[in-house]
């Protein structure tokens, strides 16, 4: 049989061997390529429309990431045993690469277009988010849908003081830097990852050295597509446009817009207000029947005024919407304890950014169960962001979070994980609800979570504060670097590049961009200006407080660890569970026993220390081993013709045998003990025959003159 479609393989540069192929699956899309590394193999497909729906002003662009349980050879959790939902594992990698092609699109293009990637295949070591940049990109460079790529990602680590390009899952344990890159032939074009406490000359290093290795994978991609037999690109007018109309609006409003702008009000709402208020009164200028015709024109020309006047004013006069100048960070205020009952609290609040995190401290039950096609495992760290309507004034259904929620608190996640003990026994929750925002509520989150997790009793390593950078270019290679960005900076600048942090390093990093890509020597500038702004965050936190507590608070479970022999553990659980269950109920304890070898791992948490003693009391009876000569309260459970068995210890029975039960002779056992009754014995050893418990009652009463032992 002839070869079906089209390969092409390359070297990642170590020896792995990279292999693209189109024209064998999924051929009814625009274009379909597998990546192939190893025994893993990712298909990317994408279909764009042919025409814009009307009056749509934006590219509609879905990413949509996916792993096949089959790729690993396991069954999908869950009652319907079916992939199902996206993970939250799943949208943070869809959304890797829609942040990383989304600004590549021609800004007139304007028709649906879907993006699905699919690990297919998984050798469970290779990585799968380092390839789907790559297979996104072929992709669309085998279609004829307009991109000015291409692009491509990868991982870069540091292993061993080592820079390497797309660790495996083994590596990645190890490594001090976990960073996914993006970047065209020219510049880079993002940056998502954590780290521990790297510098920032460290950070430029790692980005370069990825770059090096795009470059390698770009190359390889434009010889695909020739090889594939590229197709030429589609042609398409998505916009209609009155140019003379765009001259009017701007001639008529550009010099009120800059004045707005310039006047450096720092409310967002009033500032709203003003800008609103110049295009109401343009749109005056008109009929009632001009105006149905040209209205949603005339807002679009608008909002290219502003999004001019606004750069412009950053550029030329040093100044920003809200009066600060380029590396000022805007008024702090924050506040720990605020929520008497939570275990942890704090409320940050920069300028017009708030937010209000809370802690909550568990037991391991409480951890997260991880169920994927590839990782599988518990998070004993938990961070959860909330972002509310009302945050900026809307109102709009709650349901659930999206996927910015979910990548804002992944960002946030990582930024603080870097310093928790991970050595606690307890599972940590931080939720951050974003009471306010006006640019950078992610940051606002790190620091607030810094706040309460201090509040908390937390002895996190170092406190860390995050700050969010962005960027106003002009087609002459000017430009300017803004600290702490306002959310309008965000919406008409190039650039939000977020940065988390120690004193002494980075932590996580988030960047995207909304240009072609990113000078290193831009990138320096804005890590060393993130440096100094977070240092001042820092500093403004710390006045609040400056150090962990000594100790958790009163509401928080408290808890003890100590092993116990393996052999003990199913007489603690019990059978069905009963005895352990019985013992929780009754000293209102959480217990959990985890088995490593041959040693129960045994962890005890209730909400106070008499619950906690008494339950751990419980436990070590069970466990406990009788001491020869050793006395016991015995509580009779059966009898027999030959004597009765007792309940000497928890879980712990023995024969009280009929001639044990006095120094004189008892003809019926019935006659001396019924069941329930309580009495004490002295345990005598085991029988040397058959090993079974021997006790005695006799042994401890006194023994009768002219009696011999043996009577």
């Amino acid at each position: 049989m002839s070869q079906i479609g089209t390969t092409h393989s390359f070297d990642l540069g170590d020896g792995r061997i990279v292999t693209l192929e189109t024209g064998k699956l999924a051929k009814q899309a625009d274009g379909a390529v597998v990546v192939k590394v190893g025994d893993t193999m990712i298909l990317a497909t994408i279909v764009s429309n042919k025409d814009a729906k009307e009056g749509v002003d934006f590219l509609p662009l879905t990413v949509d990431y996916q792993e096949k349980y089959a790729a690993t050879g396991r069954f999908p959790g869950g009652f319907f045993r079916r992939e199902a939902k996206l993970s939250d594992y799943e949208v943070l990698i869809s959304r890797i690469v829609d942040r990383a092609i989304r600004p590549l699109f021609p800004e007139d293009y304007h028709s649906d277009t879907q993006l699905m990637l699919s690990l297919i295949s998984s050798d469970r070591k290779t990585m799968p988010d380092a390839l789907v940049g790559l297979a996104a990109s072929a992709a669309i460079a085998v279609s004829d849908i307009p991109f000015n790529g291409p692009i491509s990602e990868v991982r870069v680590g540091k292993i061993d003081g080592k820079l390497v390009i797309n660790p495996d899952i083994d590596q990645l344990k190890t490594s001090s830097i976990d960073m996914i890159v993006a970047a065209s032939q020219k510049d880079i074009v993002m940056v998502e990852g954590e780290m521990n406490e790297i510098s920032e000359a460290e950070m430029l290093e790692a980005i370069q050295f990825a770059h090096e290795a795009i470059r390698v994978q770009i190359k390889a991609i434009n010889e695909f597509a020739v090889k594939a037999g590229a197709k030429a690109k589609r042609e398409y007018n998505h916009e209609t446009n009155d140019l003379e109309l765009k001259a009017k609006v701007h001639e008529a409003t550009y010099q009120k817009v800059y004045n707005v702008a310039k006047s450096g009000n720092p409310n967002k709402n009033e500032r709203k207000e003003a800008f609103k208020a110049i295009l109401t009164e343009y749109k005056a200028t008109f009929s009632e029947e001009e105006l149905k015709e040209k209205e949603a024109l005339i807002n679009k020309y608008y909002h290219m005024v502003e999004y001019d006047a606004v750069r412009r004013v950053a550029l030329d006069e040093k100044i920003r919407l809200d009066g600060r100048k380029t590396t000022d960070i805007r008024p702090i205020w924050s506040e720990v304890g605020y929520l008497p009952a939570a275990h942890g609290s704090a409320v940050f609040t920069r300028g017009e950014t708030q937010s209000l995190t809370s802690v909550t401290l568990g037991t391991s039950k409480d951890a997260q169960l991880i169920d994927g096609a590839f990782i599988r495992g518990e998070e004993s760290f938990l961070l959860h962001y909330n972002f509310p309507g009302f945050s900026t004034g809307e109102a709009k259904p709650n349901r659930g979070p999206g996927r910015r929620e979910v990548g804002h608190g992944n960002l946030a996640n990582r930024a603080l994980k870097k310093v928790v003990p991970t050595n606690l026994p307890y599972t940590i929750r931080v939720v951050s609800d974003i009471l306010e925002s006006n640019g950078s509520s992610s940051m606002a989150t790190v620091c607030a979570g810094t706040l309460a997790l201090m509040d908390a009793g937390i002895h996190i390593t170092k406190p860390v504060a995050g700050i969010a950078m962005g960027l106003i270019t002009d087609d002459k290679g000017n430009y300017a670097v803004l600290s702490d960005i306002l959310g309008d900076e965000d919406h008409l600048g190039d650039m939000d590049f977020k940065v988390c942090g120690t004193k002494d390093g980075i932590t996580a990093v988030q960047m995207d961009l909304k240009v072609d890509g990113l000078p290193f020597e831009v990138m320096a500038q804005a890590l060393e200006q993130a440096k100094n702004g977070r240092l001042h965050i820092m500093g403004e936190m710390m006045k609040t407080l400056s150090a962990p507590r000594e100790d958790y608070k009163p509401n928080v479970p408290r808890f003890v660890q100590f092993d116990i022999p393996g052999e003990f553990i199913g007489a603690v659980i019990g059978p069905g569970g009963k005895v352990i269950q019985e013992i929780q109920k009754t000293t209102n304890s959480t217990i959990v026993i985890t088995e490593e070898g041959k040693v129960g791992k045994v962890e005890v948490f209730a909400d106070n220390v008499d619950d906690l003693n008494a339950s751990v009391k419980r436990i070590k009876q069970i466990v406990a081993v009788p001491e020869v000569g050793e006395v016991y309260d015995a509580k009779v459970k059966s009898i027999m013709p030959y004597g009765a068995f007792v309940e000497f210890m928890p879980g712990k029975e023995g024969l009280l045998h009929v001639s044990e039960l006095d120094w004189k002779r008892i003809e019926k056992v019935e006659d001396v003990l019924k069941e329930g009754d309580v009495l004490q014995v002295k345990y005598v050893g085991n029988d040397p025959k058959t090993g079974k418990i021997k006790l005695s009652r006799k042994a401890i009463l006194p023994k009768p003159e002219g009696v011999s032992d043996k009577a």
